[in-house]
């Protein structure tokens, strides 16, 4: 009896010892220990880390266009999404997320943040009845054109010269423009920004939906403000230009 009272001891002392070494001060809980970066696959945590602080932490829009405006995904396919957050915008704020284009991101992350984006974000048949215009300007633009556009249906928000009105921010100072591409302009043009109460393109004069070469023209009217050297002051006058 005394022999087996002391393997019973033994054992419980046992069992003490392994569970103390388990809750030791410093010891990581079960469970706990945190995946590799590049093993994190949940989308929240993908996209509060990567593209949040850009596109609000719901999608809804930033600094950047809102993710989760139905009407931007109904216009950029999964292709040039995926392109899109891979390589970058070169020339403008949104940098390479892919490890094969410099960033930090897999392959297999990238496809987790595209997929939710659409399938949290995008709405079917948003756009059925619509004849929505190209991603891309499917023929040049023609800025004198894009001027008429323009007072068309720009001037009364952004002001007769683009340089802001009682409705809209300036979109032909020069650090706005060298920031954007033609594309992200021709995007900005198609969707709006539902974010700053900027209409798509069938509402900024009602009724009377923008066609797509008036889209392009636009576009290029707005790109031809842009300037070589834009923030620098300009030699005939030593005045900075905003």
């Amino acid at each position: 009896m005394k022999a087996t009272a002391h393997i019973l001891l033994a054992f419980a002392a046992g069992v003490l010892w392994f569970s103390g070494c388990d809750s030791a001060p410093g010891r990581p809980a079960t469970g706990a220990e945190s995946l590799p970066p590049e093993e994190i696959l949940d989308f929240n945590v993908l996209f509060a880390t990567n593209c949040s602080g850009c596109h609000g932490s719901d999608g809804h829009g930033g600094a950047a266009v809102a993710l989760s405006d139905p009407v931007y995904l109904a216009i950029v396919d999964e292709d040039t999404l995926r392109k899109v957050v891979t390589y970058g915008i070169p020339g403008t704020s949104m940098a390479a997320f892919g490890q094969s284009a410099g960033g930090m991101l897999t392959a297999k992350q990238i496809d987790v943040l595209v997929t939710q984006i659409r399938a949290r974000w995008s709405k079917l048949g948003i756009l059925d009845g619509a004849n929505p215009p190209s991603y891309a300007a499917r023929f040049p633009g023609d800025a004198a054109r894009g001027e008429a556009v323009y007072k068309t249906f720009c001037q009364s928000c952004h002001g007769p010269d683009g340089r802001g009105g009682p409705k809209g921010s300036s979109i032909t100072g020069n650090s706005f423009l060298a920031l954007l591409t033609d594309q992200e302009l021709r995007t900005m043009t198609i969707v709006g920004r539902p974010d700053r109460n900027a209409p798509d393109w069938r509402n900024d004069l009602p009724g009377r939906p923008m066609s797509d070469q008036e889209i392009t023209d636009v576009v290029a009217w707005l790109a031809s403000h842009r300037v070589s050297t834009p923030g620098q002051p300009y030699p005939a006058s030593g005045n900075s230009q905003p």
